[in-house]
């Protein structure tokens, strides 16, 4: 049987026998966002027939959630007469449709919007945009989070971005510390390897045992100052919502998602979406050092009850008792312990420091 030619795969393969390994964070940033081959620049595939499914397609509860937490900020920030909302890695733009048709209850709130969408993707960026063709406020899209506007409080939400901001990977070995990267065996095939470190690693302060891996992310520490700055110098609070830990410890978190699949990571670079664990810590400590103020993480299933979802799932099923059985389930997936709940985390950076963030007041 002949195998399916990968284009990414072999350029890599050249690459490394060219100039040597990949770290793990560069290879994974190929693999996503190579203009040529990269998965996010060409084949994203999201939803229940795609790759991987985030939280806003289990149930239009997440987005309208979000919507009314935005509304909520936005009045404890005076209810300006102008105000950025922001979305950053917005997928298809469901959260976004869900969240503007629930601020429908709140007119002025949405007179007040400037929508503002980040993303990198070309092919998701078409899908937003039909997506929110018929919305109440028109977006648009900037590269980045220093390209907006300061003259104005920013409402910022980012829920499953972190995961796709990749990390270096360190293994403590019987000898001393080393770094896991990418090779290519002589027969042109991809491999794990561990070569000396050479820069860009700081000994962590929690215990490690022989075998085990710890990740650093310079781009979600990068992220968390983005954000912060971006907070202090206009005003607003950011919400971050993802999978990942809340506190330093060790663990290898690589995997590639193929039509909701776990394959190796190394078997189809740009075909399969690779993600690693958001590391809060990591964000909210380079957030609190650019001068921004940040809460502590709760699990999404606490957020999101805090939120109001069970009230909100008894209301639809009201509406819909037909549909009872499909919105117990999607309650239980978005915040059941055993299923989103636990292992998603939602957490805030935010400026001034008398801002009292809804879902964190305690």
């Amino acid at each position: 049987m002949t195998l399916k030619a990968n284009p990414l795969k072999e350029r890599l393969a050249r690459e490394i026998a060219l100039t040597g390994p990949l770290t793990v964070a560069d290879f994974v940033t190929r693999c996503l966002h190579d203009p040529q081959d990269g998965y996010y620049a060409t084949r994203p595939a999201i939803g229940a027939t795609g790759d991987f499914i985030t939280a806003p397609m289990i149930s239009q509860m997440f987005g309208e959630l979000i919507g009314l937490w935005a509304i909520e900020l936005w009045e404890r920030l005076g209810a300006p007469e102008r105000v950025r909302l922001v979305e950053v890695g917005p997928g298809d733009g469901t959260l976004m449709a869900d969240a503007l048709r629930a601020a429908r209850l709140a007119p002025d709130f949405l007179r007040a919007v400037d929508l503002i969408l980040i993303e990198p993707s070309p092919p998701l960026r078409e899908a937003q945009a039909r997506m929110l063709a018929d919305s109440d406020v028109h977006p648009r899209w900037v590269a980045s989070l220093d390209r907006i506007e300061t003259d104005a409080p920013v409402i910022l939400i980012a829920n499953e971005v972190l995961d796709c901001l990749p990390a270096r990977q360190f293994v403590k070995t019987e000898d001393g510390w080393a770094e896991r990267c990418v090779g290519v065996t002589d027969d042109g095939e991809l491999t794990f390897g561990l070569k000396a470190i050479t820069a860009g690693f700081k000994r962590p302060a929690f215990a490690v045992e022989p075998g085990q891996t710890v990740e650093i992310s310079e781009q979600q520490a990068v992220f968390g100052r983005g954000v912060a700055a971006l907070v202090k110098a206009a005003t607003g609070a950011a919400l971050l919502i993802d999978y990942g830990r809340a506190r330093p410890e060790a663990g290898d978190t690589l995997q590639a998602l193929l039509r909701h699949r776990k394959v190796d990571p190394l078997e189809a670079p740009g075909e399969a979406d690779l993600t690693q664990w958001a590391d809060f810590p990591t964000v909210l400590e380079a957030a609190v050092h650019a001068g921004a103020d940040v809460t502590g993480c709760l699990g999404q299933g606490e957020f999101l009850r805090l939120l109001g979802i069970e009230a909100r799932a008894d209301r639809l099923k009201d509406g819909r008792p037909d549909a009872a059985p499909v919105i117990d389930r999607q309650l239980a997936r978005l915040t059941a312990d055993d299923q989103m709940g636990a292992l998603f985390k939602a957490c805030a950076i935010f400026s001034p420091r008398s801002l009292v963030v809804p879902g964190f007041e305690s």
